[in-house]
């Protein structure tokens, strides 16, 4: 028997943050970050809860690639507190870090009642990049900071009760932002359409999100302002991020979580510069020959949906890697581990233990094809150059 999930609900629009009025709770605890603060979002939530007479509490450490340790201040924080109701606003990863916080703190409770006496809070997420998909996923990634690794999180009552998908919050995104966030909704959506998992239900959420990104990505990296842009990839992000939840990833994912947990790197530009490398992996792209033609179908299918030559299973491989490479040149991501700045010998020095992580990575299971640690290494290698 398969399944298909379609939760949360989802608000969308410029006004879609009023959702905020139509809250039962009493006590809220935020999750958010300095950034968030300092901008003035916070305030948008805030004058609703002191208007409906809502008291809060505020968590802004929250930093980019949210640590286990801020994790675990921030459950100190919602133990004490007690809310029954949970907002987190910002990009992925005050949305991430709020999930891990009440990832803990009901695994905790597990441990001291029964778990159908547990109530988790009502969960609001509301997201101010166009890239994680993060409010309408089950999935968390945290960062332990002392080993250097990325730790991925999936428990159903991680899932978001509301996500709010205001697009007028995302004008602020600086163009690199933009950039790589957008290519993470395409890395979501491509992983999500070749996964095995995959299904005509999700084929569909996948299918828009690739072609919303090739159509929109460049207008919002170019013009800020640009809001019918910046609508549709906050609607593409959502997109996708309900493929992959239902679909899972793959080993782009695994691959990149290594490597940002290794280097000091944004998780969006890794994605984007390994997806060329990955594309060809899963084809079994062999010289000009392909191995494994039931993939190399799904992205013959994506280019032929873009428009791009798509004639053969090579020629439709080629375009869709190849574009992708044009499109990260376009948006200043580099297209090798090396234009990074990261020197070759540090490099090898990491690669064997980033292989073994990726190989290890709970994404990788969702891979259409079987990895092995070497292939793992083989495709850091390639990228490398």
């Amino acid at each position: 028997m398969n399944k298909f999930r379609l939760k949360p609900e989802i608000y969308y629009g410029s006004n879609a943050i009023e959702y905020i009025r139509t809250l039962k709770g009493k006590k809220a605890c935020i999750v958010t970050d300095k950034f968030m603060v300092d901008l003035g979002f916070i305030d948008k939530i805030t004058n609703i809860l002191d208007d409906k007479g809502v008291t809060y509490r505020i968590f802004s450490d929250v930093e980019a690639d949210p640590s286990r340790e801020t994790v675990l201040v921030g459950l100190q924080h919602i133990i004490e507190q007690k809310p029954d109701t949970l907002i987190a606003i910002g990009g992925g990863s005050p949305i991430d870090a709020a999930k891990a916080i009440m990832y803990f703190c009901i695994k905790t409770k597990e441990k001291l009642v029964e778990p159908d006496m547990i109530k988790k809070p009502w969960f609001v997420a509301i997201p101010t990049t166009s890239g994680t998909g993060s409010e309408v996923t089950s999935y968390a990634v945290i960062t332990d900071k002392k080993e250097n690794i990325k730790i991925p999180l999936a428990e159903d009552y991680m899932l978001p009760d509301v996500a709010i998908l205001d697009y007028e919050l995302t004008r602020t995104m600086p163009p690199s932002v933009t950039a790589d966030t957008g290519m993470d909704v395409l890395t979501h959506a491509m992983e999500a359409y070749v996964s095995k998992e995959a299904s005509y239900f999700t084929d569909i959420y996948a299918e828009r999100a690739i072609e919303t990104v090739f159509r929109y990505l460049n207008r919002a990296y170019e013009d800020g302002n640009d809001m019918e842009a910046r609508a549709k990839m906050h609607d593409a992000s959502c997109m996708a991020g309900i493929a992959f939840c239902n679909a899972s990833l793959g080993i782009n994912h695994s691959l990149a979580h290594a490597l940002g947990g290794t280097f000091p790197l944004p998780h969006g530009r890794c994605n984007a510069m390994l997806l060329p490398y990955v594309i060809r992996f899963n084809a079994g792209l062999k010289g000009r020959e392909i191995t494994n033609p039931e993939v190399a179908k799904k992205y013959q299918n994506i280019a032929r949906l873009l428009g791009l030559p798509s004639d053969s299973l090579l020629e439709g491989v080629l375009s869709i890697s190849e574009g992708i490479k044009i499109m990260n040149k376009r948006f200043n991501i580099p297209n090798s581990i090396k234009e990074f700045g990261i020197d070759k010998d540090e490099f090898m020095k990491h690669v064997d233990d980033m292989a073994k992580a990726a190989s290890q990575d709970m994404c990788t299971s969702g891979n259409p094809v079987k990895a092995t640690f070497e292939d793992f290494k083989k495709i850091y290698m390639e990228a490398y150059e």
